[in-house]
């Protein structure tokens, strides 16, 4: 009885430093202490659902953004344009819609995918010829007729 108090009690203790307090946070998520003023909050709603946002704050964080139900089924479409300055010193500014078709950031900074079509490598169609040519000489099936018994391979 003794043993089965002391497993109770070593399976109840292993499992308590389970559910501890989380690790702290890394610097970087925790906030600076510094107080940023906001310049410029305007915000107009409209009883129709069409709305105007205007922020800007003084480490030069600026938010432009107007939207209204005119998508399907009442959903809002949105657009608008934000820029801020990364911590390289680079000057970001993004202009965006958001309707139907997602979200649609334009700006000089975001990744391009490359033309299409795009040059096909020699080695790619050199095994693709090689394909059709192993397709153009296979022996073609035969036709099977599914028979009623089954017979092992």
């Amino acid at each position: 009885m003794f043993l089965v108090v002391l497993a109770a009690l070593a399976s109840v203790a292993a499992s308590a430093t389970q559910y501890a307090a989380p690790p702290p946070r890394p610097d970087s998520y925790e906030t600076s202490g510094e107080y940023i003023p906001i310049l410029k909050d305007n915000r107009v709603q409209e009883d129709d659902g069409r709305y105007n946002l205007d922020v800007e704050t003084a480490n030069g964080i600026l938010l432009s953004q107007s939207g209204a139900p005119d998508g399907p089924e009442g959903a809002v479409i949105k657009a608008g344009e934000y820029s801020y300055t990364a911590p390289d010193g680079t000057p970001v500014h993004v202009k965006f819609v958001a309707d139907e078709n997602g979200y649609q950031p334009q700006s000089d900074l975001l990744p391009v995918a490359p033309e299409f079509p795009h040059p096909i490598p020699q080695f790619v169609l050199d095994q693709i010829a090689k394909a059709a040519e192993e397709d153009a000489t296979r022996r073609p099936l035969k036709e099977s007729v599914p028979s009623g018994t089954y017979r092992a391979p």
